[in-house]
């Protein structure tokens, strides 16, 4: 089964109040695995103007929004261009996802500019993002046993293991399975499209949390392995030329 982004999503992108860089699709959509009634998480970078920036009255950094479209609950973050390059600088995964992320909702000549110098971002210090959140994903999964954490847990760290290995952002889970030896991936996909919030260890057709704590150790530790043998450099070497981006962005009429 197919999940399409909803068509509303161009239409709230252009409803924000700065110009946007880019808006695109995260969360279940981008990860391969949305249900028919998943939230949509629109992420966004806009550019606020000079007078903004320069002055005593502060733009704001970062915009939030929650709310209800179609009986579609939405989630939009968007945040200014400068910040959102500070985040990539920062190793920042979630913000390395949002800008290299194929569901692109509303695009422009510096989002291609930015993606470009994406490969000049990454840097091994990627592991430890990708490190980090499988703990938090992995302690929701003890808490609630239940299907959709656990896709977040195997999907977060299998991204990351590839990053280190090929020094590739791919965060679609179905692309990702075979290469991190989960070959039960897609009936847990295919479980949760009937519903999410099931327990794991009840359906004899799906693996228990047994299996799926076993697999995010043994991935944990293969991800820890590959960011100490990876080939992506220490430190980003993009800083000067993202610092570049942002200014002739602000100038820009």
């Amino acid at each position: 089964m197919t999940v399409t982004v909803p068509d509303w999503a161009g239409a709230v992108a252009d409803e924000q109040p700065y110009p946007l860089v880019f808006a695109t699709v995260s969360g279940a959509h981008l990860y391969g695995f949305a249900s028919v009634d998943s939230d949509v998480d629109l992420r966004a970078a806009h550019v606020l103007p000079i007078a903004e920036v320069a002055g005593l009255r502060r733009g704001p950094e970062t915009i939030t929004h929650t709310g209800d479209r179609d009986g579609v609950e939405l989630d939009l973050v968007t945040h200014d261009l400068a910040k959102c390059c500070r985040l990539l600088l920062g190793r920042s995964g979630d913000v390395l996802e949002q800008v290299t992320s194929p569901l692109v909702v509303r695009s422009s000549p510096v989002h291609e500019e930015l993606l470009s110098l994406v490969p000049s971002c990454l840097n091994a210090g990627y592991g430890a993002h990708y490190l980090g959140f499988s703990e938090s994903s992995e302690k929701l999964f003890a808490k609630t046993g239940e299907l959709k954490p656990a896709l977040y847990l195997l999907r977060v760290l299998a991204t990351g293991l590839h990053l280190m290995r090929t020094g590739q952002v791919q965060a679609d889970l179905n692309l990702l399975y075979a290469e991190a030896k989960l070959p039960y991936v897609p009936e847990l996909i295919a479980a949760k499209l009937q519903g999410e919030h099931r327990r794991l260890g009840v359906d004899p057709g799906l693996p228990g949390p047994d299996v799926i704590m076993a697999d995010a150790v043994r991935l944990r530790a293969e991800l820890t392995e590959a960011k100490a043998a990876t080939g992506l450099p220490q430190q980003p070497a993009a800083a000067d030329a993202l610092h570049d981006l942002v200014v002739r962005a602000r100038l820009r009429p």
